[in-house]
């Protein structure tokens, strides 16, 4: 009898604990060095959110509207795959869109899923109606205390455009601070090439599953133990790159060690080191 007692108290154990892998949300906060920054714009404050997929933070997405909504951004990024090709649900997904907008302009660009979807036409229209910046291969100019920079997107590559290709026609060669939004950090060597100061990349999903002390499991070209480019912050010459473990998931895929992200990048001139920490 003590052994059933012992097996459903272990099996009830395992159950919460992959339960609160899947909802228990965290934020990822870094420091970012950005000396080419705007002097009026030390300090800005991004949220970014990324690989949502299916997932869901309460009634109407309010749990992560309201973590969000705690950091006080200046400006919001979503790094696409805000839906799931396996477990479409657009509506789901705009519930969080709709909260973020009070809160910050928002810049949205598209992930892998929904390019497989076909669906950008669809998203244009509905995000734009909410008043998102729906940036497909294009820019954006984001004004603060008289300063600007310059906000660029590109399409996931599976639309049949590779990030150089893309870059080529989004962005404009100008002086200004330019900070990418793009779905996939590996073509991270284009993004430098291209002139790019700052990147906010997902879909590695941090490896999915982790394993603590080593890091993530496997990337998506099914290397096993990655070392890079899978999370946190990157630096290849005069990139930065950040890389969001996202909130969701794939398919029945479930995340392991490797709780929701919410990442928190704030930008400053005179920062001589980045620092990350974490909200437990």
């Amino acid at each position: 009898m003590k052994k059933i007692i012992y097996s459903i108290i272990a099996l009830c154990a395992v159950v919460v604990f992959v339960y609160m892998n899947q909802y228990w949300l965290k934020v990822t906060k870094y420091s970012i060095v950005a000396q080419k920054l705007p002097n009026a714009m030390n300090g800005l404050r991004i949220v970014q959110i990324s690989d949502l997929h299916y997932a869901t933070f309460g009634y109407k997405q309010k749990k992560l509207i309201q973590r969000v909504k705690k950091e006080k951004p200046d400006l919001i990024f979503i790094t696409g795959d805000l839906v799931d090709r396996y477990h479409y649900d657009l509506n789901q997904s705009l519930e969080a869109m709709k909260g973020f907008v009070d809160i910050a302009p928002v810049y949205y660009v598209t992930g892998n899923h929904e390019e497989a979807l076909n669906i950008k036409g669809v998203l244009a229209e509905k995000l734009s109606q909410l008043g998102i910046h729906v940036l497909f291969n294009s820019n954006n100019y984001f004004e603060k205390n008289g300063a600007v920079i310059q906000i660029v997107g590109i399409n996931d590559p599976l639309s049949g455009e590779n990030a150089e290709e893309m870059l080529y026609k989004s962005m404009k060669n100008d002086g200004t601070y330019k900070v990418l939004l793009a779905h996939r950090p590996e073509d991270y060597q284009a993004y430098e090439k291209s002139g790019i100061d700052l990147t906010f990349n997902g879909h590695e999903h941090g490896g999915i599953i982790r394993i603590p002390g080593i890091g993530g499991v496997i990337d998506h070209n099914f290397n096993l133990f990655p070392s890079s480019h899978i999370d946190g912050v990157e630096k290849l010459g005069n990139l930065t790159q950040v890389i969001s473990r996202g909130l969701g998931n794939s398919g029945f895929t479930f995340r392991i060690f490797n709780r929701p992200e919410i990442v928190v990048a704030e930008l400053n001139k005179s920062r001589e080191e980045i620092k990350s920490s974490e909200n437990k």
